[in-house]
């Protein structure tokens, strides 16, 4: 058993006022050393005004921030032992790409030859080796992503914060990134901190999430636990693609909570699955790929109920089905991963959907 690490960045009861405007609503949370963390929410929830407090570039109105045992009032942003990859990358068009990543260098006590081999080596980190002479304005959008990278990193900070730097990137090039950062992160070993709405994204890449709303941390955890066992509606609304269904608590007791949920009936439902935030009228939730269409032959290894195809999304790899389980109003959403032999289901098809009430989450 592995002991838990120590913490790098903490937050206690932070709290951000711009004039009347609540930005931060007591932030309290510790972020580990070495780990890759996340701040994820929709625009505006108060996750790049946090990440710009662990920066410097923003005051706090009250609280503590602490960064390695040490608390940051006062502390100006070029002596916090951070530093930033900004959305834009900030890359100088007129340097060339070593002059770039050698810049927070200028005033380094070391020789020109131990610079340029600092250089050397953080451009050989981010896999740009021999790019060193070439013009920063020639470089493409993911290549001037890892000259930011590289001039971040060569200052050895003890946490690196990136603020959206993957958004200007096209899909393909995005999704490389991604495991390029994820392999870079085990590589330098330091605490890198995302801010992104991407849900996608900061499922898989962290190790840790902090799921933001309205200047307040929602939940925080680890990717599988956020995204089986949300604490709340609202988080299961936002992370992926929840369905849900009108449910009646029937009974409690000790461990396990009976509901009747429309289109499965009644079902015995352990305590962890129960939502721990209010979030008001029942309901039972369950992700997409949860529901399985049983085809002719197969059998439920848990419970089945009659459903119809009501649309069809064809995605090569998988297709997307929205059916409605017979005793239901609510349309629900359905993945199947297309393997070799198996058919699309047409519009309008009836077809029996396999289901396991381990997958379920009660929310109330």
């Amino acid at each position: 058993m592995t002991s838990e690490k120590p913490t790098m960045i903490e937050f206690k009861d932070v709290h951000k006022y711009y004039g009347d405007y609540h930005a931060l609503r007591g932030i309290t949370a510790k972020i580990r050393a070495g780990e890759f963390f996340s701040l994820l929410g929709p625009s505006g929830c108060g996750k790049t005004t946090l990440l710009r407090t662990i920066a410097g570039f923003e005051g706090i109105s009250s609280g503590v921030v602490m960064i390695d045992g040490k608390d940051m009032e006062g502390v100006p942003a070029n002596v916090r032992p951070t530093n930033m990859v900004f959305q834009s990358y900030a890359i100088f068009p007129h340097l060339t790409v070593a002059q770039n990543v050698g810049f927070g260098l200028r005033k380094d006590p070391r020789s020109k030859a131990e610079k340029a081999q600092a250089v050397a080596e953080a451009l050989d980190m981010v896999g740009l080796n021999g790019y060193g002479d070439r013009a920063a304005h020639a470089l493409s959008g993911g290549q001037r992503q890892r000259v930011a990278l590289a001039r971040a990193l060569i200052l050895k900070p003890k946490v690196l914060l990136l603020d959206e730097p993957l958004s200007a990137l096209d899909k393909k090039m995005r999704e490389q990134m991604q495991l390029e950062l994820i392999k870079l992160q085990r590589q330098v070993g330091i605490t890198f901190i995302l801010v992104t709405h991407d849900q996608e994204e900061a499922l898989v890449m962290s190790d840790r999430i902090a799921v933001m709303f309205e200047g307040e941390v929602a939940q925080l955890d680890d990717p599988e636990t956020l995204y089986r066992r949300p604490n709340s509606r609202k988080v299961a609304d936002f992370i992926g693609t929840m369905n849900f269904l009108p449910a009646k608590i029937l009974s409690e007791s000790g461990e396990k909570v009976e509901v009747e949920a429309e289109g499965f009936g009644k079902i015995t439902l352990n305590a962890e699955q129960v939502s721990g935030a209010n979030s008001g009228a029942a309901s039972i939730g369950f992700r997409p790929e949860t529901l399985t269409i049983l085809f002719e032959g197969q059998t439920a290894a848990d419970r089945e109920s009659m459903a119809t195809v009501e649309e069809v999304v064809y995605y090569g790899d998988m297709t997307y089905y929205d059916i409605k389980l017979d005793g239901t109003t609510e349309t629900m959403r359905l993945s199947m991963r297309n393997v070799f032999g198996r058919p699309v289901l047409d519009i309008g098809t009836r077809t029996r959907v396999a289901w396991s009430s381990g997958a379920l989450v009660l929310f109330r």
